[in-house]
């Protein structure tokens, strides 16, 4: 069983930054595609950024140039920079996990293993 804790989720005011953090429990992460996605009241899970195995991104088109995406396999952790934070970016964001085959970047069905989630609150 695959494990994932986010860190790093906090309150900011419009245009400031956050750094997301996912601590996975598998050793090696290397063989897993991971991603983030957010959640806002009222509103369907969304993905916002993934990174599959051999290093390739993806985002959203309402996060691109924003944010980054990226893993580090050694301390088996997955981290995203949030930067130029809108009051739309807050939401609870998840940290996922999957090892399938195949899987399509951002779709949320592909992964497996979710964390609790960390909470983002951007201020107008």
């Amino acid at each position: 069983q695959v494990q994932l804790v986010e860190s790093g989720g906090g309150s900011v005011q419009a245009g400031g930054s956050l750094r997301l953090s996912c601590a996975v429990s598998r050793d090696p992460i290397s063989g897993y595609y991971m991603g983030w996605f957010r959640q806002a009241p009222g509103k369907e899970r969304e993905g916002v950024a993934d990174i599959d195995s051999v290093g390739w991104t993806a985002y959203a088109d309402s996060v691109k140039g924003r944010f980054t995406i990226s893993r580090d396999n050694a301390k088996a952790t997955l981290s995203l920079q949030m930067n130029s934070l809108k009051p739309e970016d807050a939401a609870m964001y998840y940290c996922a996990a999957g090892r399938r085959v195949y899987h399509v970047q951002l779709r949320d069905a592909d992964f497996d293993y979710w964390g609790q989630g960390t909470q983002v609150t951007v201020s107008a």
